[in-house]
């Protein structure tokens, strides 16, 4: 039987702090946790061809991805960041390496809003790879995020705009202590191509489908009414 996806998140948020595994933001709970290694599987993830061939992310803020992000600028690929809970119309920030004056500030959370241009989705452009942070992902690509939806949701909204698709590389860096069997995606999961450990490469031929747009039955009034940029996409 699969665990349910809250029990799998304190299972390795708890694996993670009493390892020792954990890295600053403490605690991990609640979030896409940091880890031992994060550097590493960057730099592994950056040998990889498809990381290679990108010259468009779009990336999650979160600490595990930062030296991703970082290496990303240093190669001169354009990075995408979503706005905290998609707040704006604007929702996305733009980093151009060649128009960043401190790159490795402005791939911080803390530095994004201060360094890098907000734009609307229409701005974004094709993308090449997302990145994404996971709490747990599977070997065959099932992830669990932290549990607010987020990240599947910026992933809906450029589909919606035919800036991602089936054919778009979506990978993950996570300890390997987040590797899990045994996950169960919700339908408006986005399944994970390539899972970067700092130890090991995992291509996951995943055989789940990849949503196509925004799943109006996951959103609640509210939820829809928090986000400007949903309104322009809103069944009549």
């Amino acid at each position: 039987m699969s665990p349910d996806k809250e029990s799998l998140r304190r299972t390795v948020w708890d694996h993670l702090e009493d390892s020792g595994e954990a890295r600053f933001p403490f605690p991990p709970h609640g979030r896409i946790p940091n880890f031992a290694g994060a550097d590493r599987a960057a730099e592994r993830l950056a040998g990889l061809p498809e990381w290679t061939e990108a010259a468009r992310l779009k990336a999650n803020p979160d600490a595990p991805q930062l030296p991703a992000r970082r290496a990303a600028l240093a190669a001169g690929k354009t990075v995408f960041m979503a706005v905290p809970r998609l707040r704006d119309e604007r929702c996305f920030y733009r980093l151009d390496p060649a128009e960043l004056a401190e790159p490795d500030a402005a791939a911080t959370v803390s530095g994004v809003a201060d360094h890098a241009q907000q734009v609307g989705p229409d701005a974004v452009g094709r993308i090449d790879l997302v990145l994404v942070g996971s709490v747990a992902v599977s070997p065959s690509g099932a992830r669990v995020g932290k549990g607010e939806g987020y990240s599947d949701l910026e992933f809906a909204v450029l589909s919606e705009l035919g800036l991602v698709d089936a054919e778009t590389t979506v990978v993950t860096t996570v300890h390997e202590s987040q590797v899990r069997e045994g996950i169960d995606p919700d339908a408006h999961d986005v399944p994970v191509d390539v899972v970067v450990t700092p130890e090991r490469t995992i291509r996951t031929d995943s055989p789940f489908e990849r949503p196509d747009g925004i799943d109006w039955t996951a959103l609640d009034d509210d939820r829809v009414n928090e986000i400007p940029v949903l309104e322009r996409f809103r069944p009549g």
